[in-house]
């Protein structure tokens, strides 16, 4: 099987691209609408917590793809 960048990391970036930019437009509406204040500490924590998940989840799934190219 031909693993080249059109196969493995176009769809990666395509994925996290578009996702990101869903993801940041999400962010933007519950900040934008004050469903999330970040005032409270307790929000501040969600609010880290999802983008750090966001991160960290794209970052596994990269780290898998590398290692499967091996």
């Amino acid at each position: 099987m031909l693993l080249d960048f059109n196969r493995i990391w176009a769809p990666y970036i395509y994925l996290y691209t578009i996702g990101g930019i869903a993801f940041l437009i999400g962010m933007y509406l519950i900040i934008k609408t004050r469903s999330l204040n970040l005032k409270k500490d307790h929000h501040k924590k969600w609010l880290v917590v999802l983008v750090v998940g966001f991160i960290y989840y794209a970052s596994i799934h990269g780290f898998f793809i590398l290692v499967a190219q091996q």
